[in-house]
């Protein structure tokens, strides 16, 4: 079968690799389709050191059931369709024990430990099943949309933490597709009031607002975002700021201009060899502001994805603008790294 293996940094290598066999307390599937995002990019460049070569990556994953395991627990069925969690929570940590699950100290991840979805076949691995991590797909939900369901689960973490209330003014700094989601979520879930969308990328922003409709739209590149947004809000501030990039000054402005009381998401993780930012403490101090990072998901969040994007409260099938075959796998790290597509699939 063909899979695309990650060796080094700048060495992936799409490859003609044994079909996996599960063990009697594993489950393998069809992978039918794995999305995209920019830590796909990030390996290919950099690596991760907790990826272990030689790895099948790709970790936004839905498929079908083709073999069970004997010892696999459930009323799972050859044929059933199913979503696949990606970061996997120990259990039994402490975190785990009280239910932080998106912090457990003992995560491993689909894709580093274990192979990935960039593969015709994969392996759902035991520490998957025994989090409850792999979900059935809602009828009328398709593959590539549950595919986005993972991405989909860390925007909720991100956004549960924040105290979102009606009518609260949001600002997303990011128009790629998590920051899209996280206009979908704010306003389908959360019923917030103005969303401002920013970015420096004048034609993914155009792209991204075309498809989410956010009240405001800023291109960081020409405009001064904090004056911008103090203006829009009559001197105020905004209620909610989720920086959605992995840029150091966007979350120095987000400090910057959030209103009293109001609450910042630290979504995107910045650069390992920059990731210290200058914070004015006294913004945070006299405004009152509540600051939250925001690291991956928990099992559950899948699954409320799952169930908004099976509802229609947040839709995603208009997010997905690029659909590439698996051997055409290599070409979408230039798609996902310039920006030229808001969400891309591949399909083995």
């Amino acid at each position: 079968m063909l899979a695309l293996r990650f060796y080094a940094p700048e060495d992936l290598r799409l490859e003609d690799v044994p079909e996996p066999t599960p063990a009697a307390d594993e489950v393998k599937i069809r992978v039918r389709n794995c999305s995209t995002c920019g830590t796909d990019v990030k390996i290919r460049r950099n690596g991760h050191p907790n990826l272990s070569p030689p790895r099948t990556i790709g970790h936004e994953i839905a498929g079908e059931i083709t073999e069970i395991g004997t010892d696999v627990a459930g009323e799972w069925k050859v044929g059933d369709r199913v979503q696949v969690i990606a970061a996997v929570p120990c259990g039994d940590c402490h975190e785990c024990r009280k239910g932080w699950m998106a912090v457990c100290q003992n995560q491993t991840s689909v894709g580093y430990q274990y192979d990935g979805g960039f593969a015709e076949y994969m392996i759902v691995p035991r520490e998957v099943l025994k989090v409850d991590g792999m979900n059935r797909i809602p009828d009328g939900v398709s593959f590539a949309e549950a595919s986005a369901a993972e991405p989909f689960a860390c925007a909720i973490n991100a956004q549960e933490q924040l105290g979102i209330e009606e009518g609260d003014t949001v600002v997303i700094f990011g128009a790629g597709p998590i920051g899209c989601m996280h206009v979908r979520i704010a306003r389908g879930v959360h019923k917030v009031g103005r969303v401002i969308l920013v970015d420096i990328n004048a034609e993914r922003l155009q792209m991204s607002a075309d498809a989410v409709q956010p009240d405001v739209v800023i291109n960081g590149s020409e405009t001064d975002v904090v004056a911008e947004v103090m203006k829009l809000t009559d001197g105020r501030g905004a209620d909610v700021v989720i920086t959605a990039t992995p840029a150091n000054v966007t979350q120095e402005q987000a400090v910057a201009m959030t209103a009293r009381n109001g609450r910042i998401s630290f979504f995107g993780g910045l650069p390992k060899n920059d990731p210290f930012i200058k914070l004015d403490s006294n913004l945070v101090h006299y405004r009152q502001l509540h600051i939250h990072g925001a690291n991956g998901s928990a099992p559950e969040h899948n699954k409320r994805a799952l169930a908004y994007i099976a509802s229609g409260e947040v839709p995603v099938a208009d997010l997905i603008t690029k659909r590439v075959p698996l051997s055409q796998v290599m070409d979408v790290f230039e798609i996902v790294a310039k920006g030229e597509a808001i969400k891309v699939t591949v399909e083995p």
